[in-house]
């Protein structure tokens, strides 16, 4: 498939701003979803990563895409490659976020780059998000987005080693009410997460797809359950897709200056790692 990529590049530099208030209602639902027990009052601090919760964009059903999104062309750029996953990011923690604040979102493409693997053309666009709380900074956020082709007929791949088991490892069963639940508090309509059917016939998936952002989220939590405290840094990257048909288990192990953490379906290879420090 054809990508103008200089075309695509016009759209570096656009920004987007959304506010939004965190309502003891969505922080409770929040929590319901990833078995979280703690308050929801107003003043209470939030878990950690709801902030993906906040600031959606909301498109009327008549502009929304093949797959479930909002069509390209508005804030991100109209990228023609059909698959879209959010490839990894990075996350600075400056201040917390308590259920009632009325949080800004401030983002900007800040990139737009065309590569060429072994499946073929991958188009990368990445966002710079900030986020605040009436003027203070609470969280900066930098989003990598790949854009790759349907896999070809008869393509077959080499079988990565199985990933090893972590110091401290637990076990995920992605239950598709699990997968329905995170994509409703997220507002995020992809089919590939809820419409089975969709994933097998259209998009060459064996299941539904578990969340990045769902899978970070949990290994974010993962490790500030066992420091006892948010880290103040958090980085990831996806590295294969994770399907609701395998359990899947949350690793970490202690590093020099932090906490190395992965995620892998049980016997199958690492599919999202990332790095918390403190």
């Amino acid at each position: 498939m054809e990508v103008d990529i200089h075309h695509l590049q016009s759209w570096v530099g656009r920004e987007d701003t959304s506010c939004e208030t965190l309502s003891p209602s969505l922080a409770a639902q929040f929590d319901a979803t990833f078995n979280i027990p703690s308050d929801t009052d107003p003043q209470d601090r939030a878990p950690l990563l709801i902030h993906w919760c906040l600031n959606q964009p909301i498109a009327p059903m008549s502009e929304l895409g093949r797959d479930g999104h909002p069509a390209l062309g508005g804030f991100l750029p109209p990228v023609p490659l059909p698959r879209r996953m959010w490839a990894g990011g990075a996350i600075e923690f400056h201040d917390c976020i308590h259920i009632g604040d009325n949080v800004e979102r401030h983002s900007v493409v800040s990139d737009v780059q065309l590569k060429h693997g072994r499946t073929g053309a991958l188009c990368f666009v990445t966002v710079n998000h900030e986020f605040s709380i009436a003027g203070r900074a609470v969280l900066s956020e930098r989003q990598d987005i790949v854009y790759r082709d349907l896999p070809k007929e008869g393509r077959t791949k080499a079988l990565p080693e199985p990933a090893k088991i972590g110091t401290h490892s637990k076990v995920i069963t992605p239950h598709p009410t699990l997968l329905f639940r995170y994509s409703a508090v997220t507002f995020n309509g992809h089919r590939i997460h809820y419409d089975k059917p969709f994933c097998i016939n259209t998009e060459g998936y064996p299941g539904l797809v578990v969340h990045g952002p769902m899978q970070a989220t949990m290994l974010c939590q993962f490790a500030a359950n066992l420091k006892g405290a948010p880290p103040k840094s958090f980085r990831f990257r996806s590295h294969a897709p994770l399907f609701d048909d395998t359990d899947f288990t949350l690793n970490a192990e202690a590093t020099g200056d932090g906490m190395k953490l992965w995620t892998a379906a049980v016997g199958g290879p690492v599919a999202m790692e990332a790095v918390a420090v403190w």
